[in-house]
Formats: C-alpha cells, sequence, structure tokens
C-alpha cells in the first residue's frame, strides 16, 4: 500500500470516528436538539469560511439557480442534523445512529424516480434486510415508548438525509465538498437562528465552549478529514468505513454515557449494518458525502 493511500485511510477512519462521538453531544449538553445543531453549524460554518479564505478558494457559485439549490439543501440539512440529535435525545446514542444508518432505504427508491434509474433485486433485498432490523430495535409500536420516539425521528432524519444526499450530486462535480458545506450549514444557521427567540435557551460559557468544540472538530475538521482521505481511498472503501460509524457511536455511549445496548438493538444493528454493507459493495455506487 502506498504511503498516500495508508494517511487517506487513516483520515477516513479518524473522521469516521469523529463522526460516531457526534450522538454523545446530544446527551452531555442540557438544550434542545435544535440549539445543538445551530451551534454546530455556526461554529462549523465560521471555520469553513476562515479555511477558504486562507485557502484563497473562490467562494462565488457559477450560476444563480444554484444559490437556491444551496438553500434547499442547507434546509433540509437543518432538519437532518436537528432530527438525528432528537432522535438520540429521545432515546439512546444506539438507537439514533443505527436508525440513521437506513438512508440508502430512502435512496434506493428516490434515486430511480429523480433519475430514472433502474430499481435493481438486490436494492430491494437491502431494504427488507434494514426494515427487518428496524424492526427489533423497536420494542414496542406504541407513540408513548420512547424507543419508538427515537426510532421515528431516526426514520425523518434518515430519509432528509437521503434527500440531501440526492440533491448534493447537483454540485459534486462541479464545487468543492468544502464550499458546498460552507454553504449548506450557513444556511441552516440563518434557518435555525429563530429557534433562540422562540425557545429562549439559557447557553452558559461552558455550553458554548462545547458547542464549538463539535462544530470545529467533530464537524468541520471530520468533513475535512473525510473528503482529503477520498483523493486517495475508494469511494466504496470510504463507504465501507462509514458504516462503523453506529459502531463507534455505540461504544462511545457505553463508555461515557454507561447506555448498554439491549440484545434486540444489538440484532437489528447488525442486520442494518450487514444491509448498509452490501449495498456499498456496489461498484457503480458513488458516495460523495460524508456521513452525518
Amino acid at each position: 500500500m502506498k504511503e498516500s493511500q495508508r494517511k487517506g485511510l487513516i483520515s477516513v477512519h479518524v473522521a469516521v470516528a469523529l463522526f460516531g462521538f457526534v450522538g454523545l453531544f446530544a446527551k452531555l449538553v442540557d438544550l434542545p436538539a435544535v440549539i445543538i445543531v445551530l451551534g454546530r453549524v455556526f461554529f462549523s460554518s465560521i471555520f469553513l469560511w476562515i479555511f477558504l479564505r486562507f485557502k484563497k478558494q473562490k467562494i462565488r457559485l457559477e450560476e444563480k439557480s444554484d444559490y437556491l439549490w444551496m438553500v434547499g439543501a442547507g434546509a433540509v440539512l437543518a432538519i437532518h442534523w436537528s432530527s438525528y440529535m432528537q432522535s438520540i435525545q429521545s432515546s439512546t446514542v444506539a438507537v439514533g445512529t443505527l436508525t440513521v444508518s437506513t438512508f440508502p432505504v430512502f435512496v434506493i427508491f428516490l434515486e430511480p424516480y429523480l433519475f430514472h434509474e433502474k430499481l435493481k433485486k438486490s436494492d430491494v433485498f437491502c431494504t427488507l434486510m434494514m426494515l427487518v432490523g428496524v424492526f427489533f430495535i423497536v420494542p414496542a409500536f406504541q407513540m408513548d415508548n420512547q424507543i419508538t420516539q427515537g426510532v421515528l425521528w431516526g426514520l425523518l432524519s434518515a430519509f432528509t438525509y437521503a434527500i440531501l444526499s440526492l440533491m448534493n450530486r447537483r454540485f459534486s462535480s462541479r464545487y468543492p465538498a468544502t464550499l458546498v458545506s460552507l454553504y449548506e450549514q450557513g444556511t441552516a444557521t440563518i434557518v435555525l437562528i429563530p429557534m433562540m427567540f422562540v425557545l429562549k435557551p439559557v447557553i452558559t460559557l461552558a455550553d458554548a465552549g462545547v458547542l464549538m468544540m463539535l462544530g470545529i472538530i467533530f464537524t468541520a475538521v471530520a468533513h475535512s478529514l473525510f473528503i482529503s482521505g477520498l483523493r486517495t481511498v475508494k469511494v466504496r472503501i470510504a463507504g465501507i468505513l462509514s458504516g462503523l460509524e453506529p459502531v463507534y457511536g455505540t461504544l462511545s455511549a457505553f463508555l461515557f454515557l454507561k447506555e448498554v445496548p439491549s440484545f434486540r438493538e444489538c440484532l437489528g444493528g447488525v442486520i442494518i449494518l450487514a444491509a448498509v454493507f452490501l449495498s456499498t459493495l456496489k461498484p457503480e455506487e458513488k458516495a460523495s458525502d460524508a456521513p452525518a
């Protein structure tokens, strides 16, 4: 293995590990999910703007219509990350991260509709596997059950992430991923700012410091590492490594929060991750987006 490939693999692996730790912030910071996400995108967008200015990269977009697409993608990103954090706050880190991992289910069925791509039997099989995995995670289909609420929020997060991934296909070959991230996260910041006046949260200096760390290290730096790793690592390999995100999330929750997943959650998680692994093995699959 070449030195550049080895460094690329390390970059992707470190990035995925950092993504896996994001779920902890939903439990460690005593703030509403949307406010945590607001802090995340606010500090991340500032860091990305400084980074792009330092690199002297062009920030303006080529077409006016691209600005509208970026704004739309940013609004979807705000819903995606907010529902992800809410899923974890309602249930556990394991349930939230595993449920969001089902986003390929929605991609599989949205792609043929939006891009006129043929639906394959292998895709349907992987979809059924993921749904079986979700079935094992849900202990009881009752709305007052916290795990069920977490799964529903997680499915919303997975659905919006699938939409975001498909929207980003418009930009992937035309703009650097860091520039796309800047516009989307900057838009998400603007979209979520009104929630400060609605919820009126009390944010301490310690909270602000933790949110800054979440935005800079676990978001901006993590995404930059993932993107830089893709220069030498095949997308298929990066996709497989991304499947480790729920594993890191569950492990971190066990170590820091003493959250122990049940047997059903473990079984459902294994089934979901197996389906994600199989769907990633397709040679024509393109996954230009970093994990959530």
